[in-house]
C-alpha cells in the first residue's frame, strides 16, 4: 500500500473522530447553557424568529422516527459506520474526495451513536424556525452534508464515465473511418497505376 494512501486512510479516521468530538463539545455546551433556559434566540427580525438554540432530547432518529427503539438506533449506526469503514479500507473508495465524504458521514454517525449508547437519547439544539424544520445537531449536519457530497460525487463520476465512453466510441469510430479512407485511397492509386 502506498504511503499516500495510508496517510489518507489515517486522516479519514482522524477526521471522523475530530467531527464526533466537535459534536460532543457542542452538545456539552447545549446541556450547560441552553438546557437551563430551554431556548436562546440567535437570529430574529421583528417578531419573526429565524434561528434559535432550543434544547431537545431525541429518543428517535430524524424527525423522531423509531422513537424509543434505542437498541435498533444503536445497531443501525454501528452497521453504517462499519460499512463506511469497509468501503474506505477495502479500496473501493480510491479517490480522496470519496474518502473525505465517507469520513464526514462516519463522524456524524459516531457523534450521535455516543449519545444513544451512553444516554439513550440524542441532544438536539439547532432550531431553524424560519422554515419550521426539525431541531438537529452538528452530527446531523455532518451526516447529511457528507451524504449529499458523496451522492454528488457518485453522480459526477457516472456522468464522467458516460462522457468518457462516448468519447472513446467516437474516437474508435473516427479511427476506423480513417482506416477505411486511407484503404480506399490505396485502392484508387492501385487502379490508376
Amino acid at each position: 500500500m502506498k504511503k499516500r494512501t495510508v496517510l489518507v486512510y489515517v486522516l479519514s479516521v482522524v477526521l471522523s473522530i475530530v467531527l464526533a468530538g466537535i459534536d460532543q463539545f457542542t452538545k456539552y455546551l447545549a446541556v450547560e447553557y441552553v438546557k437551563p433556559v430551554e431556548t436562546i434566540s440567535l437570529l430574529k427580525f421583528g417578531d419573526t424568529e429565524w434561528l434559535n438554540l432550543t434544547y431537545c432530547e431525541n429518543t428517535g432518529m430524524s424527525f423522531s422516527l423509531l422513537e424509543g427503539q434505542t437498541i435498533l438506533l444503536i445497531l443501525m449506526p454501528i452497521l453504517l459506520i462499519g460499512l463506511i469503514e469497509w468501503y474506505v479500507f477495502s479500496g473501493h473508495a480510491g479517490r480522496t474526495d470519496h474518502i473525505i465524504a465517507a469520513a464526514v458521514v462516519a463522524g456524524g454517525g459516531f457523534g450521535n451513536l455516543i449519545d444513544r449508547a451512553f444516554q439513550g437519547y440524542v441532544v438536539d439544539f439547532i432550531d431553524v424556525r424560519i422554515i419550521n424544520f426539525a431541531i438537529f445537531n452538528f452530527a446531523d449536519i455532518c451526516a447529511v452534508c457528507g451524504g449529499i457530497y458523496f451522492c454528488i460525487l457518485l453522480v459526477a463520476d457516472e456522468f464522467g464515465e458516460g462522457k468518457d465512453k462516448k468519447k472513446k466510441a467516437a474516437e474508435a469510430e473516427s479511427g476506423s473511418g480513417d482506416a477505411q479512407t486511407s484503404g480506399g485511397t490505396g485502392e484508387q492509386s492501385d487502379e490508376n497505376a
